[in-house]
């Protein structure tokens, strides 16, 4: 899985004939919606959605580009994108100097990000003092560790860091450096594999659910074009209806695009859960508020973000009915 281009091959597999040809109809006139992603499982039924026919099934005509992170909101405060997807701890930062509003969310990690320590260490506070490695400020492995201190009464001024990527971190720990990494899967799974006598996982986001993905447009693109973001929604709910009734298929298809087998991408997924319509509704009401609030927080802590975010202008759930 890679965190936060286009299958070849099937299309149309929802693609009722009888449905798509008013639905096209009707669409004429919508804006062409390119989305800026990565290759990480949680964004891929956004690719399912375009491989298998589920936009255009809906009308509307979208495009997904894999775009750096640390590039994806440059492009879309140029133009180049009109939607993207990322972590709601990056959303946040993005916000503090694009305007920007979420408008559906796509997935939650359930396991997929984590910390692993020493076997001397046998809780949160037994870090104080110790190394850990970890990607810098403003991703989500950083981001991932200062909420988990946070909740667990610690600082990231507590620990000392060695700034290392997902795959580097994890690599280094099993080989017998630092005290401690912080990563993501598959990365993480090689700290599950070396045995408790030489290191284990302490927390994932099973205990601290704290890794959330979500889709987002510029305010004045969803104020000119609310019919086409209504749409863009409706087919990753579809997507998700699709992996449901289809998994075999809607594994392939999604694994492929990211040089897996069916079989492997249903590995990563076992890690992560997508978000369907009714999921949607319930954790956009009783979660993500309160989530936010805590994320928002901890990125001003960190110096991360330095600058005032409305946050009550970063979500518009309107699209979720």
């Amino acid at each position: 899985m890679f965190r936060r281009s286009l299958l070849a091959g099937t299309t149309g597999a929802l693609a009722l004939p009888a449905l798509t040809a008013p639905r096209l109809a009707r669409a004429q006139g919508l804006p062409k919606i390119t989305i800026g992603m990565s290759g990480w499982t949680g964004f891929a039924p956004l690719t399912l959605a375009e491989q298998a026919g589920l936009f255009k099934a809906n009308g509307i005509e979208v495009e997904t580009k894999f775009v750096p992170q640390r590039e994806r909101n440059l492009a879309l405060a140029s133009g180049a994108l009109n939607c993207v997807v990322t972590t709601v701890d990056t959303m946040i930062l993005w916000a503090s100097t694009i305007p920007l509003v979420q408008v559906l969310v796509l997935d939650r990690s359930h396991g997929g990000d984590g910390i692993g320590v020493r076997p001397g260490i046998k809780g949160f506070a037994d870090l104080k003092g110790k190394t850990i490695a970890v990607d810098g400020p403003g991703t989500s492995p950083y981001f991932l560790m200062a909420y988990m201190f946070r909740e667990n009464g610690l600082s990231v001024k507590d620990v000392q860091t060695a700034t290392l990527a997902p795959q580097p971190a994890a690599q280094a720990f099993v080989a017998g450096q630092f005290d401690a990494c912080a990563t993501y899967e598959p990365y993480l799974s090689q700290v599950r594999g070396m045995g408790e006598d030489k290191g284990r996982i302490l927390a994932t986001t099973l205990d601290h659910p704290c890794i959330v993905d979500t889709l987002a447009f510029q305010p004045a693109f969803i104020n000119a074009n609310p019919e086409a973001v209504k749409r863009v929604v409706k087919s990753w709910f579809d997507a998700v209806e699709m992996i449901k009734a289809e998994p075999e298929k809607s594994f392939g298809i999604m694994g492929k695009r990211v040089n897996q087998s069916a079989e492997q991408f249903k590995a990563s997924a076992a890690f992560i859960e997508w978000l369907d319509a009714a999921k949607n509704r319930d954790y956009v009401a009783n979660g993500l508020p309160a989530f936010q609030q805590k994320a928002y927080a901890v990125q001003r802590e960190t110096g991360v973000v330095r600058q005032e975010v409305d946050l009550s202008k970063l979500l518009d759930p309107r699209f979720l009915a």
